[in-house]
């Protein structure tokens, strides 16, 4: 089906939009360029949301606003934004009486000409859908990376050949509803996540299972044999299953022995690349590697995986070097929004760090970033909500260095600066979300970077 077809199909129903997020604006205009009889709900104000409700109405759109947003939705087809649960009472009744629950994602999967690669994951998901993306460009192929990333895809599926790939990272609740699957999928790790939002563990893990569950044949999932849960996912996967690991070797996918990272098939292994020649440092970006190597093995060439491994620097806001002032290193690492984020974040160094952390919690425990403050932190600069929660299990897990506390952000990057001596590294990794004082991870990475390339 074309996106034409697709949208075409609409035609005569009543179509109803969740949220005027990043992802759905652009279905937003197709859907009211082809005339579609469209409602849009949105739990933000009419002052928050300004001039993007005048034009809706402008051009005929329905507009429910508030927090009032979701009651009485009177629909055939819903398309829900990710951040929205498909179980709140108003989207449930509605499906209930009849409507169809779907997403722009969901969409995308329908129309995309091409063959489509997807990652999700707890961690190290927006790193591996874009080192996939690149390996895949080093081959000569042309690439489109969206989803979770943040890049709509659906309004650009007619421009797309069927020679090409599409690149995905996927979130929970994004695969929540998922009816179909990618024809490669790598789940990088499962651990708790997202947790405030989830109902239990159990949903959250089923709702990365998706990714898998709907595959067509053949197919190739990439697993994570180090993780508990990503390893236990062999068992309903089917047989294109492929491991990676840093820990032991395996017949089918990638692995990390003597410092040197391989790929195997059916139990013969060549070598890509030793693990020092990696651009961007840290074992779970060798284990990004591996993820990757494991899901394009017999795809693209080792050359085309080591060669990106030696020259890409990295995505925004991922342990990424903002400046280097009298010595000392600053590290934007906003992306870190849960605590194994950053507790990965920390290992990435040789020598213990200053580390600012807080935010918005997320119905995740701190008490094993706890433990990783007292090994790898020198001091620590907390802010944000959850303050108090951090300070507590790195005081519980034994941390005796400076402890500082600042409501305001700006505060507590200048007090992390004011700690620090020449040699130092101070490193944002908040373990939580940015939405108590920022509308993304991005802004708060940004307002990060802001601050520290005024310092002097």
């Amino acid at each position: 089906m074309t996106l034409s077809q697709y949208i075409d199909s609409l035609k005569g129903k009543r179509v109803t939009v969740l949220g005027l997020g990043v992802s759905n604006t652009p279905l937003v205009k197709l859907l009211l360029d082809a005339n579609i009889a469209l409602t849009v709900r949105d739990a933000a104000s009419p002052e928050k949301l300004g001039d993007r409700i005048t034009e809706l109405l402008q051009r005929g759109c329905r507009v429910v606003t508030g927090e009032d947003y979701l009651k009485d939705i009177d629909a055939d087809v819903i398309f829900r934004s990710p951040g929205i649960m498909p179980h709140e009472p108003g989207i449930a009744q509605a499906v209930a009486n009849g409507a169809v629950l779907t997403s722009e994602m969901e969409a995308f999967f329908e129309v995309c000409p091409c063959e489509i690669i997807a990652v999700t994951g707890s961690d190290g998901k927006t790193t591996s859908t874009t080192v996939i993306a690149e390996i895949l460009k080093a081959a000569g192929r042309t690439v489109h990376v969206g989803g979770n990333i943040g890049t709509p895809l659906l309004d650009k599926a007619d421009a797309m050949s069927p020679e090409d790939v599409a690149v995905l990272e996927l979130s929970s609740f994004q695969l929540m509803t998922m009816r179909t699957s990618p024809s490669r999928c790598l789940v990088t790790n499962v651990a708790p996540n997202h947790l405030d939002k989830h109902r239990d563990m159990d949903e959250y893990v089923n709702a990365k299972r998706n990714i898998f569950q709907n595959l067509p044949h053949p197919r190739v999932v990439a697993l994570n044999a180090d993780n508990e849960i990503t390893r236990s996912f062999a068992r309903t996967a089917g047989d294109g299953v492929r491991f990676f690991s840093t820990r032991d070797i395996v017949e089918n996918g990638a692995y990390l022995d003597g410092g040197t990272l391989y790929v195997s098939k059916d139990g013969h292994s060549e070598a890509v690349l030793p693990a020092e020649k990696i651009f961007i440092p840290g074992l779970h970006n060798v284990e990004n590697y591996l993820g990757a190597f494991a899901l394009l093995n017999g795809q693209v060439s080792l050359e085309a995986m080591a060669r990106t491994a030696q020259t890409f620097r990295g995505v925004e806001h991922r342990i990424e070097l903002v400046r280097e002032v009298r010595g000392v290193k600053y590290y934007n690492d906003s992306i870190a929004s849960s605590p194994s984020r950053t507790r990965a974040g920390l290992r990435s160094f040789k020598d213990k760090v200053i580390l600012i952390a807080g935010g918005k919690d997320k119905g995740v425990p701190f008490d094993t970033l706890g433990e990783d403050i007292k090994e790898h932190v020198k001091a620590l600069v907390l802010t944000g909500l959850t303050a108090d929660k951090i300070e507590k299990a790195a005081l519980d897990a034994g941390f005796d260095g400076p402890l500082i506390k600042k409501d305001d952000f700006e505060e507590a990057v200048l007090a992390a600066a004011a700690e620090a001596k020449e040699g130092d590294v101070v490193l944002l990794s908040p373990a939580c979300t940015s939405f108590d004082k920022f509308k993304n991870f991005a802004e708060r990475g940004n307002t990060f970077k802001k601050i520290v390339m005024g310092l002097s």
